[in-house]
């Protein structure tokens, strides 16, 4: 299987270069190509920085850094700019859950659900150190998590991407599907706002997670899996008929 491994944290990652070695481990050909800097917090956005319209590619030991966000890299990828196109991409190991309804914020699941949109299999990686005592990072942990799952995240429904969160822990033994939390980990607040401006700071909410949530289920220590998707349309919604002039001059119904 053809596997691309991104993420939103950089080239330089050490979550990166984890679940490379994690695809790379079960068999797979595995091309890595990231941000060349740091883009968390972006999304699904297609951001790039071009030189006379081009988006700088540059080789490094870890593999493509590329001068875009990972949404963007996704897209070219399946373009075929790193040779053939993945059938799997994997995102991550994002250093922090992605966990509750702050998901849509992610670099990392952006990229995930980028991929699902464009017809590929997909998987967004975290490490939920936040949770954990002691400021080691077991990105191994999540790593072979990760691989555990890669067959899974290959079968997955199309037009689905999997989000795995996963404890930091020396090891983990249970997973739990798991829905989205009603927030995530952090919430933004106000510092200070005056004339012209605004400082804000993150800050963890300090609220006790729903039951069975991602949240709740990672402060047990269980590593969480959860099936999002890309956006789409709600079917089945009452609009309020409207009526509108039509470029003739007649009466749309």
């Amino acid at each position: 299987m053809r596997i691309l491994v991104t993420n939103d944290d950089g080239i330089s990652s050490p979550g990166l270069e984890v679940l490379a070695a994690a695809a790379r481990s079960a068999g797979h050909d595995v091309v890595v190509a990231a941000p060349a800097t740091e883009y968390s917090g972006m999304s699904a956005a297609l951001a790039a920085v071009t030189d006379q319209g081009r988006v700088v590619i540059d080789k490094t030991p870890q593999g493509y850094a590329v001068a875009a966000a990972p949404a963007f890299i996704v897209v070219i990828a399946v373009l075929g700019a790193f040779g053939s196109p993945p059938d799997l991409v994997l995102s991550g190991i994002n250093p922090g859950a992605n966990a509750g309804r702050a998901v849509l914020h992610s670099g990392t699941v952006g990229a995930a659900l980028t991929a699902a949109a464009r017809g590929c299999h997909a998987m967004a990686v975290s490490l939920d150190y936040l949770a954990a005592q002691g400021e080691t990072l077991h990105w191994e942990t999540a790593g072979r998590v990760a691989r555990d799952l890669l067959d899974r995240a290959a079968a997955a429904p199309a037009g689905t991407a999997l989000n795995l969160n996963v404890p930091n822990l020396p090891s983990v033994t249970s997973l739990r599907e798991a829905r989205l939390a009603a927030f995530g980990q952090v919430q933004i607040r106000i510092l200070e706002s005056g004339d012209g401006f605004v400082r804000t700071d993150f800050l963890q909410t300090g609220r006790r997670p729903d039951p069975g949530s991602d949240l709740a289920l990672l402060a047990e220590g269980h590593a969480t899996l959860t099936v999002v998707r890309p956006p789409s349309e709600v079917a089945d919604q009452a609009i309020p008929h409207q009526r509108r002039p039509a470029p003739d001059n007649t009466t749309l119904e």
